[in-house]
């Protein structure tokens, strides 16, 4: 583009700019303003030519990352076991698009709504990104008339929150949700959710947690008890829900100033959100002449005593907590609500905050029908974000290193002009389903196969040589050891299979992730 023609785009820039500024003065219709920005951004464009390519800043949006081989080794490790204890309990598995209809969306997350991202308007239908996994997969069951199914789906969700990458908080994300749709007998499905999640966290070692729950008819009954009017127990929910991580004389102040409750409500939930135990807390609270007057409450604290006594019989009383703080902003809860948290160790544990939550939905499903069918669901999302944030940290203190392949063998030349008798060798050990490399280069030295084996953490080397070949054996050699021992080369499969056998202990292959 020549100077006099640059000149005379940058004046029509000018121009055209003013003319949105005054528009907008003006406070202009939408669409007028839509329009003339539109003309604006068409001029801006054509400025850029190829002898003066545009600059711009090699990032990832904001609250986003991308994942380097190590980091995806152990993502793929934590999955695959997240995925075996799923399994464990006969869960199958779906998946749905990662955008979804904005009007499924919209309404079902309470104040959270605000987070989700709405895609452009392409002429067509208005989209949103999916802002969990539970309100698709209630639009799933809806939709194609299912009254009962076990299921875990892994996939990513999109919110547009304030991220804190340091704490696994991001605004494009990874959720792992396990939810059991179907009438079944009352606790018996909401108590198995705590038992996996306790699976899962054990599996991981990531030191004690606890999983603290709560039930959404004791807190509408409480809500009730102390005089919160029936239109704010949604936005009152919002504000406990803030108690994990807010002192309670922030969150009173906000229920009183910005949400309009009566200071004594207010001060009587502040008695009622400061209690945490077991069925001893439900028997208590029974017997409270506060909440005897309420029927939610009665009835949500019946079920709780239901729900310790399964967690008895399933093992997992020790790190279950009845805490009435514990709240879940979330709309679409009807029943019981649960959340893990990690407790810490001490050893530079990494604070997360929670790494699982969920809970009961009944209602959600009838959303989506026409006649209002129900569909009684429970189901938990495990926080695998906020997991891998801990092992990540808890891998850079230790000095561990990832291994980053499956690589069982390496096919290493001694000598010259031996690449054809190589490739024939990892064209063997792949037709016998090992995982095999060789190098890429005609003549490699041999110190440089050695050094990539040690580095990469592979675990064994096939080295051949001319006199060997001869002979038709070959050396397999431990890298770990270096021990080499002489095999018959038509053996050299059976032997390679026996010493994985032998040595898959000391020798962990990471497993593949078959989910995503």
């Amino acid at each position: 583009m020549g100077d006099v023609a640059k000149e005379n785009l940058q004046e029509q820039i000018k121009v055209q700019g003013d003319v949105v500024r005054q528009l907008k003065t003006a406070k202009a219709p939408k669409e007028k303003i839509d329009e003339e920005v539109a003309k604006l951004l068409a001029l801006k464009a054509k400025i850029t030519t190829d002898d003066a390519p545009h600059k711009f800043t090699l990032k990832t949006p904001k609250g986003t990352r991308d994942y380097n081989p190590q980091q995806m080794a152990l993502r793929q490790e934590v999955l695959a076991k997240i995925v075996d204890v799923f399994k464990r309990h006969g869960a199958e598995t779906i998946d749905t698009p990662i955008f979804e209809l904005k009007e499924v969306l919209t309404g079902k997350y309470g104040e959270d709504s605000k987070l989700i991202y709405d895609l452009a308007d392409q002429g067509g239908e208005l989209l949103s990104l999916r802002y969990d996994l539970t309100v698709p997969f209630a639009r799933y069951l809806a939709m194609n008339k299912i009254s009962n199914i076990k299921r875990y789906t892994i996939a990513k969700v999109y919110r547009r929150d304030n991220p804190a990458m340091t704490k696994g908080r991001f605004r494009e994300f990874l959720q792992c949700d396990f939810d059991i749709a179907g009438q079944y007998d009352p606790m018996l499905p909401d108590i198995e959710c705590v038992r996996i999640v306790s699976e899962i966290l054990n599996d991981m070692q990531l030191g004690s947690f606890k999983v603290k729950v709560n039930h959404r008819q004791i807190l509408d009954g409480m809500f009730e008890a102390c005089g919160v009017p029936n239109d704010k127990f949604r936005t009152i929910c919002s504000s406990v829900d803030k108690l994990d991580k807010t002192p309670w004389e922030e969150v009173r102040t906000e229920m009183i100033h910005e949400k309009q409750l009566d200071p004594e409500a207010a001060d009587r939930i502040g008695e009622y959100v400061r209690l945490n135990g077991g069925l001893e807390l439900v028997e208590q609270l029974l017997a409270d002449p506060k909440l005897k007057t309420s029927k939610a409450a009665q009835a949500g604290l019946e079920s709780m005593k239901l729900f310790l006594n399964y967690a008895k019989l399933y093992k997992v009383d020790n790190i279950t907590s009845f805490d009435l703080s514990l709240a879940r902003g979330l709309d679409y809860y009807t029943g019981v609500i649960y959340e893990a948290v990690l407790l810490g160790d001490g050893d530079g544990d990494v604070g997360v905050g929670s790494v699982a939550g969920g809970g009961r939905y009944d209602n959600l499903v009838g959303m989506f029908d026409p006649k209002n069918r129900a569909v009684p669901c429970v189901g938990v999302s495990i926080g695998v974000e906020r997991l891998f944030s801990v092992m990540e940290a808890k891998h850079a203190a230790s000095g561990f290193k990832q291994r980053t392949t499956e690589v069982q063998a390496f096919v290493a030349v001694a000598q010259k002009n031996l690449v054809q008798d190589r490739m024939k060798i990892c064209c063997e050990l792949w037709d016998a389903g090992l995982k095999v490399e060789h190098s890429y280069k005609n003549n490699p030295k041999l110190l440089a196969q050695l050094q990539y084996c040690e580095e990469s953490g592979i675990p064994l080397t096939v080295i051949i040589g001319e006199s060997e070949l001869a002979r038709g054996i070959v050396k397999l050699r431990e890298v770990a050891t270096r021990k080499e021992v002489e095999v018959p080369r038509d053996k050299l499969v059976e032997e390679i299979c026996a010493w994985l056998q032998t040595n898959k202990a000391s020798f962990p292959v990471l497993p593949t992730n078959g989910t995503q």
